[in-house]
């Protein structure tokens, strides 16, 4: 063999030996994939806010004088207009959210010796925590029904009377109580991330008393509400990646 030849059989093998030496250098393979145990969180899917406004048909159980005073009869609750705002999320056909609704002052009359001789007005502030099932979606528009619980804040003023306690001082007084509610109503896709919501609810506040004095006072038993609204959803959805 000639010594060109040699010196060209001999180049190839050392390039072949470098390359194996290479392969087995450590750090030479690809790593492998580092497996994702946790799950991807996007903190973007299924959060909305919402407001709401309406109008609600007061009522009540009754009135009860501190003893020995007469029992107001008659008790009555007057209309008014309710309005509230929320935060939630959610997830396929459960959403669950917080709402703050207010309801502005509505009047109470009662008798105690002659027609409508008490007089008062309820104010309640509700704080709750809502659940509610979607039922489907039928042309953009997804019927539920939904219950919460939470607190409500009533506050009793311009009361008035001649023969029930208290006869002296400020008989304003609010209160906090346990207050829950259920609902029902549908939603409609006006776009992919706006609904407007339409709904019924009754929500039920507890009692709201008076103030007191030496003579005692006033407790108007369980305050509710009937309320009619129509309210707005808006969600945090990218509009490209949701379908309502």
């Amino acid at each position: 063999m000639s010594r060109l030849r040699m010196v060209a059989v001999a180049g190839v093998l050392a390039v072949q030996v470098t390359g194996a030496m290479a392969a087995d250098m450590p750090g030479s393979y690809e790593p492998e994939p580092v497996k994702q145990w946790l799950p991807s969180l996007d903190l973007n899917t299924g959060w909305y806010l919402r407001g709401d406004v309406g109008y609600n048909w007061g009522r009540i159980d009754g009135a009860e004088s501190t003893a020995p005073f007469p029992d107001p009869t008659g008790s009555t609750l007057g209309n008014g207009v309710v309005a509230g705002f929320g935060a939630g999320i959610k997830t396929k056909w459960l959403r669950t959210d917080f709402t703050v609704d207010y309801s502005f002052p509505l009047d109470y009359t009662g008798t105690a010796v002659s027609p409508d001789d008490v007089t008062a007005k309820i104010t309640a502030i509700s704080v709750l925590f809502n659940a509610y099932l979607d039922l489907g979606t039928w042309h953009d528009i997804t019927p539920y029904i939904g219950a919460g619980a939470g607190a409500a804040n009533l506050r009793v003023t311009d009361y008035a009377s001649t023969a029930t306690p208290p006869f002296t001082g400020d008989a304003n007084h609010s209160q906090w109580n346990f207050a829950w509610a259920v609902m029902a109503g549908a939603g409609y896709a006006v776009a992919p991330n706006l609904i407007i919501d339409v709904n019924y609810r009754y929500i039920d506040f507890g009692d709201a008393t008076t103030a007191s004095d030496a003579s005692g006072s006033v407790t108007f038993e369980d305050i509710a509400a009937h309320e009619v609204r129509v309210g707005l959803r808006w969600s945090f959805d990218d509009v490209k990646g949701r379908s309502w």
